[in-house]
């Protein structure tokens, strides 16, 4: 805090004297400057008390003297120190009334009292703070430090930043959930900056913003957590008024230690990615053997249980805040979460019922289709993987086609999809799109269309897919070449596998529609 006008007064070599405003000595003094001017407002910034002996004031104009003060006043000056004997042997009278009468406090200076005197003091006020606020903020960050040295967990820290600025804090997740909270009865107050937080993690890092948290009108800070341009985390501080340099400090250390707790080491992340990549690949692949093997302790828990395979495509940034929600709810949590990129997209193993998945729905609540579209598989094993992300694509594109950001298995299962492939559109898409493989079966051989449907119903595996046309892995094999070579797309494009499919369900059901 700055110096008041009550600590001035008490100020025992100053001697000064109160004439008005005894009611108003409380109030801070930023500055004390001196000014002979008869206006001096130009050069002012608001909390000065103002020093003057003056010379220069119409003192026997009541309407002059009046005007003067009500300018001060207007300024933001707290106070009027007047020095007698120089110019004048007493206050004024009519400067004594106007400044009563505009209640602004008037303090009498001595001819014996220097005003550089009356600044020095207040500058030594306002040095000794800032020493008590500095030494103070490093203590805060020395404790804060060892709270969170105490546990795996910010809790402790977060206790101890409560303590220090004298209200509430809480620690969120980019979904906007709250992750942990001190003191406890401050989880309903937490709770209500869901939207806020969701609103700061779309800007660039690092942001922050004040807010209020309803109607016990408590000022919120909320500031970001982490280093990169996507944020980790949010941390939102709540008092009854702003900050003070002392608790500014404590709330910057604490932002600080939050981020080294949040964060891991880039070469770690990369390591990580890169084996979670190799276990998607392996079992997308089918091989959930290899999987389970190269996994490890790291994912070996996501593939002992059912999991989910969700596909997301929308903004590179929306994408990247998807991930870091889903992993932040999986630490919370206590779950293993494996993402990796897929194409321009997003693929993302989670378990079951989990918190990670949770967090994606909500993520995904909290966004429009534009920016991010997720589809999501029904609960399966690793070792129907494959199928489940086939299940997840087809979740994406029906949620493409609604404008939804979230669409799930579940939804395309009751039949929706089926119901739209009968539009005369899609009919068409399908037509053209297997005309040229209908024309080659039709004048050659091969059966080029049954072999893609079986092979597309095996989800790409050779030895299951030839049992079922009776040939040859190596025959179908070349059929599945001459249908890349014929339609001049990639079967390892599983956009292109899916529009394939559709194309065969869709031309299923006009020859079923067809009397």
């Amino acid at each position: 805090m700055h110096p008041t006008l009550a600590s001035l007064v008490q100020h025992t070599s100053l001697k000064l004297g109160v004439l008005t405003g005894e009611d108003r000595l409380d109030t801070p003094v930023r500055w004390a400057h001196a000014s002979e001017l008869a206006d001096p407002t130009p050069w002012l910034d608001g909390g000065e008390l103002l020093l003057t002996t003056g010379p220069h004031l119409a003192v026997h104009d009541e309407a002059e003297t009046r005007a003067y003060v009500a300018r001060l006043a207007d300024a933001g000056v707290v106070g009027l120190a007047f020095g007698v004997g120089v110019n004048h042997p007493e206050v004024p009278p009519a400067l004594l009334a106007a400044v009563r009468e505009a209640g602004l406090p008037l303090l009498e200076v001595p001819r014996r009292t220097p005003f550089i005197a009356i600044g020095k003091a207040v500058s030594a006020a306002i040095a000794a703070e800032q020493y008590r606020a500095v030494t103070a903020g490093f203590a805060a960050q020395r404790e804060l430090t060892r709270a969170a040295l105490s546990g795996d967990r910010p809790e402790a820290l977060l206790a101890r930043l409560a303590g220090h600025v004298g209200g509430w804090v809480a620690l969120y997740d980019l979904s906007g959930a709250v992750t942990a909270v001190a003191p406890g009865w401050a989880m309903r107050r937490a709770a209500r900056l869901t939207a806020e937080v969701r609103r700061l993690g779309d800007r660039p890092a690092p942001a922050s913003v004040v807010c209020a948290a309803g109607p016990e009108d408590d000022r919120v800070e909320l500031q970001t957590v982490g280093t990169g341009q996507v944020p980790r985390a949010a941390l939102a501080v709540g008092t009854d008024a702003p900050l003070g340099t002392a608790e500014r400090y404590a709330v910057q250390s604490a932002v600080a230690v939050l981020t080294l707790l949040t964060e891991r080491s880039r070469a770690y992340r990369g390591a990580e990615a890169r084996l979670g990549a190799a276990v998607l690949r392996m079992l997308l692949s089918g091989e959930p053997d290899h999987a389970r093997a190269v996994a490890g302790q790291l994912y070996g828990g996501l593939l002992d249980a059912p999991l989910r395979v969700l596909v997301a495509s929308g903004e590179p940034k929306a994408l990247e805040s998807l991930g870091a929600a889903a992993e932040s709810a999986a630490i919370r949590t206590g779950e293993s979460v494996l993402s990796a990129p897929d194409g321009d997209g997003l693929v993302l193993l989670a378990s079951d019922g989990g918190g990670a998945l949770a967090a994606c729905r909500a993520f995904a609540a909290g966004h429009d289709a534009v920016a991010l579209t997720l589809g999501m598989s029904a609960p399966t094993g690793p070792a129907s993987a494959d199928a489940a992300y086939q299940q997840a694509r087809e979740a994406l594109l029906v949620a493409r086609r609604r404008g939804r950001a979230l669409v799930e298995h579940e939804d395309v299962a009751t039949g929706t999809v089926l119901s739209l492939l009968n539009d005369d559109a899609v009919r068409a898409f399908a037509d053209g799109m297997l005309r040229a493989l209908r024309h080659h079966d039709e004048h050659g051989r091969g059966d080029l269309v049954a072999s893609l449907r079986a092979w597309l119903a095996r989800h790409g595996q050779w030895d299951a897919a030839a049992a079922d046309l009776g040939v040859h892995r190596h025959t179908l094999r070349y059929r599945m070449r001459r249908v890349e070579e014929i339609l001049e797309r990639s079967l390892d494009d599983p956009d292109v596998r899916m529009e394939l499919w559709l194309a065969l369900k869709a031309t299923d059901r006009t020859a079923l529609d067809t009397p």
